[in-house]
């Protein structure tokens, strides 16, 4: 068994820990580290997570990790093998469109739902954290961009005030996460984002929700096929 300080991924697991192991709270240290992790793509699709390993990486003992691995399978982002091991869950073409159908029913509903009950203060909100998205683009930084490109989308979905909803695109926005690149950089691929941002939360604000739901229906799913084109070197 390679030892978890020769591991390369291993290695990296202690800068999701810059604090150190929160004092009684060490469970959901290394979930959240772990999680972090597998999100950024240190830990890739299908990668061992060896208890013992983790548990040296972290320096912490096997306990607290093998409830962190419980947790990370309950949400998607591990899988138990047959043979009792635990490995970052895999993800095929096949989950990947999976992923954007659900997407864009997902933020459909929401867009609709935020347009059913437009907050002025939600509606400022997308409005400032676009300008920050344009401002992220004006300065060419990729990695702020993809950041602030979900703090829209969640402040959208708490603009929709539905627990179940948000709870679920949560879970959405973790499985984005790990996909590889981002779409944003594909040429010409900001300027859409920001425009057909804009233009949802016209329809918000103007109580639109068949228009505001169209629209992001048609975000997700130009979203979907540059993601594709992604995958199959476009």
């Amino acid at each position: 068994m390679t030892d978890a300080s020769e591991n390369p991924s291993y290695r990296q697991l202690q800068k999701y820990l810059p604090g150190g192991v929160l004092r009684g709270r060490t469970t959901e240290s290394i979930t959240n580290a772990l999680r972090e992790a597998i999100l950024d793509g240190v830990m890739q699709p299908s990668a061992w997570l060896r208890e013992d390993e983790l548990a040296a990486a972290f320096k912490v003992s096997r306990t607290p990790v093998r409830e962190a691995l419980r947790r990370l399978a309950d949400e998607g982002l591990a899988v138990k093998t047959a043979n009792h091991g635990t490995v970052v869950a895999p993800l095929s073409l096949e989950d990947i469109l999976a992923l954007y159908v659900v997407r864009e029913n997902l933020e459909g509903l929401t867009a609709r739902l935020a347009a059913s009950r437009p907050n002025q203060e939600v509606i400022g909100q997308l409005r400032a954290i676009g300008k920050q998205m344009q401002a992220a683009a004006d300065a060419g930084d990729q990695a702020r961009l993809s950041k602030i490109n979900r703090d829209w989308h969640r402040a959208l979905r708490e603009g929709a005030g539905n627990t179940y909803l948000d709870r679920f695109l949560g879970q959405v926005e973790h499985a984005v996460r790990r996909l590889p690149k981002t779409t944003l950089a594909h040429p010409g691929r900001i300027d859409e984002v920001i425009a057909e941002h804009e233009q949802m939360v016209v329809a918000i604000e103007a109580s639109d929700a068949e228009t505001a739901e169209r629209l992001a229906r048609a975000h997700m799913r130009r979203a979907r096929e540059i993601r594709i084109a992604v995958l199959l070197g476009g």
